[in-house]
């Protein structure tokens, strides 16, 4: 495990690096079964670009980026963030993609999920976590309530995604309610 920030059972999350850039890193956002449910696939995407987002994503205090790292074979199969942290009101939006289909439906998003929620509350100081998918992401939403979040609200067709408007569900949750879900 190399520059690991957070360690968990199956997983370790690290800062992005320039050498993620030669593995399927780049071809993630550009495939359209991986972007079906998020906000990406609408320009494509390129080395060039991803190079100056990982070369910048670390310059302000306002997200964090991370890898998720297969631990078994230090594989690189997705990324997770907090981003719009917003210090003075104490909240972070959080949002994640795992890029390699294979690791789907295996529980390593809620592992890498817990990891960086629990670092936003116990060492941010974050009270309170949001995040939003389409109606149509089922396992995201999932994803949510697992991690102890409710849904909050619905934006009708508030993207526009694969020809046609899509509703967007909202669900948030503060930190009590992510300590009471895990019993920590």
């Amino acid at each position: 495990m190399k520059n690991q920030f957070l360690v968990g059972k199956r997983v370790y999350l690290r800062p992005l690096e320039l050498n993620d850039l030669n593995g399927n890193y780049p071809n993630w956002l550009n495939d359209p079964e991986v972007t079906k449910q998020n906000s990406h696939h609408t320009y494509p995407y390129s080395k060039v670009i991803l190079e100056d987002y990982i070369t910048n994503a670390y310059s302000s205090k306002d997200k964090l980026p991370l890898a998720i790292i297969d631990k078994e074979n230090d594989f690189h199969f997705g990324n997770i963030s907090l981003s719009n942290i917003d210090f003075i009101n104490s909240r972070s939006d959080w949002g994640l993609v795992i890029g390699e289909t294979d690791y789907w439906n295996k529980g390593f998003a809620k592992e890498a999920s817990f990891l960086i929620l629990k670092h936003a509350f116990d060492s941010l100081n974050i009270r309170r976590i949001y995040s939003g998918t389409t109606v149509e992401n089922i396992g995201g939403q999932k994803l949510m309530e697992a991690m102890g979040m409710i849904k909050e609200g619905h934006r009708k067709e508030h993207i526009y995604k694969n020809g046609k408007y899509l509703d967007v569900v909202d669900y948030g949750m503060l930190k009590e309610d992510f300590y009471k879900k895990f019993n920590l």
